[in-house]
């Protein structure tokens, strides 16, 4: 017995004495007061921020993604350059340009990189298309090597919102148009697999969509709709297996809908309302993939524009746009309910990235 207590006591100590400090980085708006991309240090225990400072000065980055390896962060431009930006991180948190490529379309309002680290994609909004671009291992981006455009002849405007890689395949949610686009790797290129996973009726606007780990699920959150698709990968291809409210009963104002993440285990789904001012919190069924919402709480602050989770998952940070502050909540483990902590003053930001 004295042995194993002579081994566990160093055990906890080196664990104790671990580094309890992350770093967000902020994406904004800059046709105010912000200036660019900002950084706080963010305590993994606690849940507090502090040490704000400005990252680097840059022009409307209003998406941040990071590199696998945490070494780069890639931003793109919603501004009159509509471009995408590869920063270094610096040992103090601080970024440093390393290249930027346009994106061949108005108003690029998202960027994600595939898991390899070789692969950025930027959605177009304004512009209804989406570009690709492979990665250097220096972090610096490459020329596009495809822009996709999903405007038609005598349709209504594409408006391509974000898109994400899983594996070798490649998913994008166009608003314009009601579509969840999936796209194949072959011979280094991406090419067409379906205009839309699902038929999606009326016009409810798919924003923003994320993907469970294993592929089988995809939760696809409706701007316009105030609602979650829900949707199941099958043997033929994918199915709807849920449709459920983002808002509570009784709101009767205008939303539109944002963000949407699940949580790290994967047993809760949450997704932003702009209007009703609110995270939507629901619990998934891991096996059948229905979901049911069980809150609706306040994101103390006004256009709740993006939120993320942080690495340890216990606590949500939310951005809110128009009141100009995050909030920190933290989240209770077992029920994925959420407890509002504090907030904390940062100019128009829209983009949370630890």
């Amino acid at each position: 017995m004295k042995f194993r207590l002579f081994i566990l006591i160093p055990i906890l100590f080196l664990f104790n004495c671990g580094d309890q400090n992350g770093t967000l980085y902020v994406g904004t708006y800059t046709d105010g007061d912000s200036e660019g991309i900002y950084k706080f240090d963010f305590n993994t225990e606690t849940g507090e921020l502090s040490n704000k400072q400005l990252a680097i000065a840059t022009n409307n980055p209003s998406f941040l993604a990071s590199s696998p390896n945490k070494e780069y962060v890639y931003a793109v431009d919603e501004g009159e350059t509509s471009a995408i930006s590869a920063f270094k991180m610096k040992d103090d948190g601080t970024l440093e340009l390393i290249n930027s490529r346009s994106s061949h379309g108005e108003n690029p309002c998202h960027v994600s990189i595939n898991k390899s680290g070789n692969k950025a994609v930027v959605s177009n909004y304004t512009g209804g298309n989406f570009s690709i671009y492979s990665i250097k291992k220096n972090g610096s981006l490459n020329e596009a090597s495809q822009t996709i455009n999903h405007n038609e002849a005598d349709e209504k405007p594409a408006k391509a919102h974000s898109a994400q890689f899983y594996q070798d395949d490649l998913f994008v949610s166009d608003l314009g148009r009601n579509r969840v686009y999936q796209y194949k790797l072959a011979e280094n290129k991406y090419h067409l697999e379906s205009e839309s996973i699902i038929n999606i009726e009326g016009n409810p606007g798919p924003r923003h969509f994320s993907i469970t780990e294993n592929g089988k699920f995809i939760y696809i959150i409706n701007e316009y709709g105030g609602s979650i698709t829900s949707v199941k990968k099958t043997d033929l291809g994918f199915e709807q297996i849920d449709f459920d409210s983002t808002i509570d009963e009784t709101y009767e104002g205008i939303n539109k809908c944002a963000d949407i993440h699940l949580s790290n285990d994967e047993r809760f789904l949450y997704g932003s309302n702009r209007g009703e001012n609110t995270i939507a919190v629901f619990k998934r069924n891991t096996v059948t993939g229905m979901i049911e919402k069980i809150q609706n709480m306040s994101v103390h602050g006004d256009w709740p524009r993006n939120f993320t989770i942080d690495p340890t998952g216990k606590f949500m940070l939310v951005a809110n746009q128009r009141s100009h502050n995050i909030s920190v909540f933290r989240i209770h483990l077992l029920s994925g309910k959420l407890k509002f902590l504090y907030d904390i003053k940062a100019p128009s930001p829209v983009c949370l990235l630890f």
